[in-house]
């Protein structure tokens, strides 16, 4: 909370009027008209005015010492964090030469009428490799492969499963080249073998291996119905892909492999053949930040004194994947200079900046004067007119860069063979600059850490300070035991957005790599000595609600099924459910009482008749197959909802 700040003196313009106008019968009784006509009332009126105006500015005064007090004990304003997404190129054909997206790529969204476009960038190089099929094999669940290649090239009907499939069968698929982070499409041609499944969620996942184990492909598109008509399966591989070797044959391998089926889904009686398998890529992804870049900005010439600052032409000044480097001109060229958090230990030959990225103020080192009279010079200072220039430095951040899925569309930089740009997934992480206000609030916690991660709130407090775009996170032992002694466990949680009806993408509470390496970044200079640190997501237990609700008359079953299940989302959600609203709290059980209650208050609800739980995994999408009253949660987990069903009722 705010110290509070006393009011120096809370008299108002009306308040000193009447006082002038008491003291004035008080010293000249024989003034007796007080009327606002009266020219000495005038007098009365202009002067209080003018001392109303003093008051306000004496009453800012203890303000002013309090941000200086906020600034002396170290506490800056966190600058504007920026959101990030993945971009995915994609090919106008495909290519038999690889097609490179440099890094610094910029892609925006439509500008209109009322809003400005915004500008994401690319982080990193991305390679749209060319591939093609090269090998087919097969292998059953009891571990036997089978190598299909020729079977193919004859256009024979190649069975992609067992004779009686079975989970752990897999399809194989070997392209001529490991192709990461790139979109591939496969062209099968299929016939209607596969008996028994629904074509709409067959009972199998692709993946590919990542040179340590099968990652999960994201399937844009599959219009095979389950290989049991022709068509295309549109895959989105890790960037991680490599080449590996099945049945004694190196290549970059995918596979589809067969999985349990939930309850009520259907299962493969026969396998399914394919009789001709084409394999291309036509695209690829690549991460990008809400920012623009700029380069070899020249901000002035310095004048040779100490205690010199500059401010970019465009703030505020977003963390890149690269440090921010001022040169200084001399005489053999141009000489980089080293951003340092403070001049603390900096020497008079240190070649030290400091940078505020919230307004982009770059200073150089000052020179103070010591208790005996001498000047001591914290920093070197650049020659008198050397020309000085920030080498690059990105730009942008704030809020408006959570864009949602397929706002990017536009590429503002011409790439040959690229024909168009999106965003598959909503853009998260955008953040504003902090207000003066929050500032004072986290004053008091600065105060009491000073900067030290000491116990766990310490450590909480100082993660929300490096990363104020993630939404929760705890701090937890290790483990038990003496050989974890010392260990601390940071627990992230990002600010995944919803739907508009509570529904969370899995891959959201994944916080970004780049997130959680500046956290442990952060606190590794922070932390005690010997304090072993991790920064992780939580575990989630993925949780689904089967329910049966009556509805009151005149109710549409259809609205009430949607709002029913809105509220079910919206409840067991990690970021912002739980009974405060403010997310589901860490370990805590999962009853079905809390459905009843969740759902008694949806408006057309006349009776809860059966509430069931269920126990999922969130990554593979599997649930267990027996209902449960109460779901335990570890200690330091969290729900996940993961495919509620709401049966609605008729009055």
């Amino acid at each position: 909370m705010n110290l509070p700040a006393p009011n120096l003196d809370d008299r108002r313009f009306q308040g000193l009027v009447d006082d002038a106008k008491r003291l004035v019968q008080r010293r000249c009784p024989e003034w007796t008209d007080h009327n606002v006509s009266d020219p000495g009332v005038t007098l009365i009126e202009a002067f209080a005015g003018m001392v109303d105006e003093l008051l306000y500015r004496l009453n800012r005064v203890p303000d002013k010492n309090y941000l200086a007090f906020l600034d002396l004990i170290g506490v800056r304003l966190h600058p504007p964090t920026a959101a990030r997404t993945k971009a995915t190129f994609r090919l106008s054909a495909p290519q038999p030469e690889t097609v490179t997206v440099r890094a610094g790529t910029e892609v925006a969204t439509v500008r209109t009428e009322t809003d400005e476009a915004v500008v994401f960038t690319t982080v990193g190089d991305l390679a749209v490799v060319p591939c093609s099929l090269a090998h087919l094999a097969t292998r059953t669940a009891s571990g036997t492969d089978v190598d299909r290649t020729d079977e193919l090239a004859l256009a024979r009907d190649v069975p992609c499963f067992g004779s009686t499939p079975a989970p752990g069968d897999a399809l194989y698929v070997g392209l001529s080249s490991a192709v990461p982070a790139c979109v591939v499409a496969l062209r099968l041609d299929c016939r209607v073998e596969g008996v028994g499944v629904d074509p709409r969620r067959p009972p199998f996942v692709w993946e590919a291996w990542d040179g340590a184990a099968w990652a999960e492909c994201e399937v844009e598109a599959d219009t095979t119905g389950g290989f049991n008509r022709p068509g295309e399966v549109i895959l989105h591989l890790p960037a991680a892909h490599a080449v590996s070797s099945v049945a004694r044959t190196a290549a970059g391998w995918l596979r589809c492999r067969l999985v349990e089926a939930v309850p009520g889904q259907p299962v493969y009686t026969a396998s399914p053949t394919v009789r001709e398998l084409v394999a291309f890529t036509i695209g690829g992804s690549v991460d990008a930040v809400h920012a623009e870049t700029v380069e070899e900005e020249v901000l002035g010439l310095s004048e040779g004194v100490p205690g010199q600052y500059f401010e970019v032409a465009r703030p505020p000044v977003v963390p890149g994947d690269e440090p921010l480097v001022v040169d200084v001109a001399d005489g053999a060229g141009w000489t980089a200079w080293q951003r340092v958090d403070d001049f603390a230990h900096s020497g008079p030959g240190d070649r030290h900046f400091t940078l505020t990225p919230g307004t982009g103020r770059i200073e150089l080192g000052p020179a103070v004067r010591e208790a005996d009279g001498s000047v001591r010079q914290y920093g070197a200072v650049p020659p008198k007119g050397s020309p000085i220039r920030v080498r690059g430095y990105r730009t942008g951040g704030g809020r408006r860069g959570n864009v949602a899925v397929g706002a990017i569309r536009v590429m503002r930089t011409s790439i040959p063979f690229v024909s168009r740009v999106e965003n598959r997934s909503p853009a998260l992480g955008g953040v504003d600059a902090e207000t003066i206000e929050n500032a004072k609030i986290r004053g008091p916690m600065t105060l009491r850490t000073l900067h030290r991660a000491v116990v766990p709130h310490d450590y909480e407090q100082i993660a929300r300070q490096a990363a104020p775009d993630i939404a929760r996170v705890l701090c937890v032992p290790v483990g038990d035991d003496a050989a974890q002694a010392g260990g601390v466990r940071l627990l992230v949680i990002p600010a995944a957005p919803d739907d508009g009806t509570g529904r969370l993408r899995f891959a959201d509470l994944v916080p970004p790599e780049p997130t959680l390496r500046q956290i442990a970044a952060h606190l590794e200079e922070r932390r005690p000595v010997g304090a072993r640190l991790v920064v992780q997501p939580p575990y989630y237990q993925g949780v689904t609600v089967v329910a049966t609700v009556q509805a009151t008359p005149g109710a549409v079953d259809d609205r009430l099924r949607a709002l029913g299940l809105a509220a079910l989302y919206r409840y067991f959600n990690p970021v912002t459910g739980g009974p405060a609203g403010e997310g589901w709290p860490f370990g805590r059980p999962v009853q079905a009482g809390e459905v009843y209650a969740v759902l008694q208050s949806v408006p057309g609800v006349d009776l809860v008749q059966d509430v069931r739980l269920f126990a999922a995994d969130p990554v593979t999408g599997e649930r267990r197959t027996e209902a449960v009253s109460r779901i335990e949660l570890r200690p330091h987990a969290l729900v996940f909802s993961h495919g509620h069903q709401l049966r609605v009722r008729g009055a």
